[in-house]
């Protein structure tokens, strides 16, 4: 968990010098929430600047990647993923309040703008930004919290497909291009694993980064299965002992379950 920990305190904590704030010009509103922005009872006002094209809505649990920036309400910038050029990865219900509320309100590949006020943010932290802060964020990936078992952990249910040599899987999210990996392919994957009593025994997503891995050089399991993914997708799948650790000493025993997202084929 150490990287995912050093993303959010990243969010949290981290202030850019001021001679950075000429490369990122404040949104022409950031002086005062506008009228047209929706307002929640805690005080966050909000405003939809691209909309989103996916279906999944972070839960206050989730690990979320994002791209962000943010400025206080006199203009001056307070942190940017965007300047840092890589996106930041880290568990919503370790960042800010208002930021844990925003990002539930939005949709994957989404961009908002959040108001968020002293109560929201910082809170009056000694050395911290003071009065309310505005982000521009944008919601690019969100995962179920590799802490969080999903509910059929113990075995596929009845609409899981199966191949002939028993592995079953159930799409989650569909792929967005229409490639399929070969046994000898490299690729690019976020995964979590579980036992079917519930316990997290790895992932990337606890890591805060993909993996990239050579297909033929894994569990059984995972060779077949990310076979019959495509780029983009998200497959749950169960693997049973025999095409998985086959009950080796020091590794993972019985069936085991893993949600993995295809990212790129290499």
């Amino acid at each position: 968990m150490t990287r995912t920990l050093t993303a959010a305190a990243v969010l949290l904590l981290a202030l850019v010098a001021p001679a950075a704030a000429q490369d990122f010009a404040p949104p022409p509103d950031v002086a005062s929430v506008p009228a047209d922005a929706a307002r929640t009872e805690s005080g966050l006002a909000s405003k939809v600047i691209t909309p989103g094209g996916g279906e999944f809505t972070p839960t206050a649990t989730d690990v979320v990647t994002v791209h962000y920036t943010g400025w206080s309400t006199d203009g001056t910038l307070v942190d940017s993923s965007v300047r840092r050029g890589r996106p930041a990865t880290f568990p919503l219900n370790r960042s800010l309040l208002g930021w844990r509320e925003c990002v539930q309100l939005m949709s994957v590949g989404e961009t908002r703008r959040c108001w968020l006020p002293q109560a929201l943010a910082y809170r009056g932290q000694a050395g911290r930004p003071t009065g309310m802060l505005v982000f521009d964020i944008e919601l690019l990936d969100t995962h179920t919290s590799p802490n969080v078992p999903p509910a059929d952990v113990a075995g596929p249910p009845s609409d899981a497909k199966r191949t002939a040599t028993g592995l079953a899987y159930m799409v989650l999210k569909p792929g967005t291009g229409s490639r399929r990996p070969s046994p000898f392919d490299r690729v690019s994957v976020h995964y979590t694993g579980w036992t079917t009593d519930g316990k997290m025994f790895d992932s990337s997503v606890a890591r805060g980064e993909p993996t990239t891995l050579q297909l033929g050089e894994v569990i059984r399991g995972w060779t077949e299965g990310l076979q019959l993914m495509v780029e983009g997708e998200r497959t749950r799948f169960w693997i049973p002992e025999d095409l998985a650790y086959k009950g080796q000493q020091g590794s993972p025993r019985g069936m085991l379950v893993f949600d993995v997202d295809l990212i790129a084929i290499q």
